[in-house]
């Protein structure tokens, strides 16, 4: 994909934008005024949490807006399902011209997600709803990008050993298809296709294979709990005395690992691979207290779920109901370059 955030000329432009006025915060009166009918089209951009990722992904979003000559709503639901049930309703009232939703739990969440898609344009980003009726997903393919972290685990650990994996839920579809690449890349499995994925039970512990080295001791959730996260790293340590590889699946579970592993004293001992692109972890990795990351590159997916919203408002169909966004491996040798732009978007996602 052509990444439009490298251009020096492109935020010279958007610097100018921002000092004329662009945009207000969070669900602000400003933004709530703009979301109604009449004017340029007014789309909404629903997360699903309250995390630095989606200011990232805001980042994209007042880009696009600029670009456009559209309206955007940001709306990030501090309490899962109810908060973004709750939001969408608020939207839809309103008379929204189309949302943007990473669904908090796709299985149950579809029912209302077809409501939402037969009154406004539905598509769905960084994580999907398939057997919904939204337009489009935007998203990388998590089951490749599992994969990718599966590498890098190889790479921090070429002996093999064994392997602890972090996340916060696995009811989002992102994190089950995630959780399963880095489970079939470590033992050696074919690659399997996202419509046909088999996945290993949420309880499976002691994972292994004749072809592989690796033993995959178990997956701990958190449900965004953040102490709980940190406590399920501890836990782990304290368990696992032979533990090779700590693996976080959605952003801030490798830097609760690395917070983890600091107070007990085995900082480098214990490798770190991890998701996304918190501060904590970009720093473990430039330090080399944690081999790297995959980044999403969120700020696409902001850009390219409003560019799609309005598209489709205007007559244009995806030519795709499935949209990949390409992720980036991040290790000490790119760390430098990528946490530059990572600045610039945060700053960006920050001032909407």
């Amino acid at each position: 994909m052509k990444n439009r955030f490298n251009s020096i000329g492109f935020f010279f432009t958007l610097i100018l934008g921002f000092l004329f006025g662009c945009g207000g915060g969070t669900e602000s009166a400003e933004q709530e005024e703009k979301t109604q009918v009449g004017g340029s089209s007014a789309f909404a951009y629903v997360t699903n949490g309250v995390d630095p990722f989606w200011d990232l992904c805001a980042a994209g979003v007042r880009i696009a807006e600029k670009e456009f000559g559209v309206s955007c709503e940001i709306l990030m639901p501090p309490k899962g399902v109810v908060d973004q049930k709750r939001m969408m309703e608020t939207l839809l009232a309103k008379g929204v011209d189309g949302i943007a939703v990473s669904p908090v739990d796709a299985e149950n969440q579809t029912p209302f997600l077809n409501e939402v898609s037969q009154n406004t344009i539905l598509i769905t980003n960084d994580s999907d709803a398939p057997d919904s009726k939204r337009l489009v997903f935007i998203g990388t393919n998590n089951y490749k990008a599992g994969r990718a972290l599966g590498s890098l685990v190889r790479k921090a650990l070429p002996e093999g050993g064994e392997v602890m994996l972090f996340v916060g839920r696995l009811e989002q579809l992102n994190a089950r298809q995630r959780r399963q690449g880095v489970i079939d890349e470590l033992l050696g499995r074919p690659v399997q296709s996202l419509e046909e994925i088999k996945y290993d039970a949420v309880d499976s512990t002691n994972l292994t294979s004749e072809d592989s080295s690796y033993v995959i001791l178990d997956t701990r959730t958190d449900n965004f709990d953040k102490a709980k996260a940190k406590s399920n790293a501890e836990d782990a340590i304290t368990k696992y005395k032979d533990l090779g590889c700590m693996v976080g699946l959605f952003a801030y579970n490798s830097p609760s690992c690395i917070d983890a592993i600091k107070e007990s004293g085995k900082l480098g001992q214990i490798k770190i691979c991890g998701f996304d692109e918190q501060d904590a972890l970009l720093q473990a990795i430039s330090d080399g207290h944690a081999y790297g990351t995959i980044s999403q590159q969120p700020w696409e997916y902001g850009y390219e779920s409003i560019k799609m919203l309005k598209n489709i408002h205007a007559g244009i169909q995806p030519a795709s109901t499935y949209q990949e966004v390409a992720f980036l491996e991040v290790t000490k040798d790119n760390i430098e370059e990528f946490w530059a732009k990572k600045k610039e978007m945060a700053e960006l996602g920050k001032s909407q």
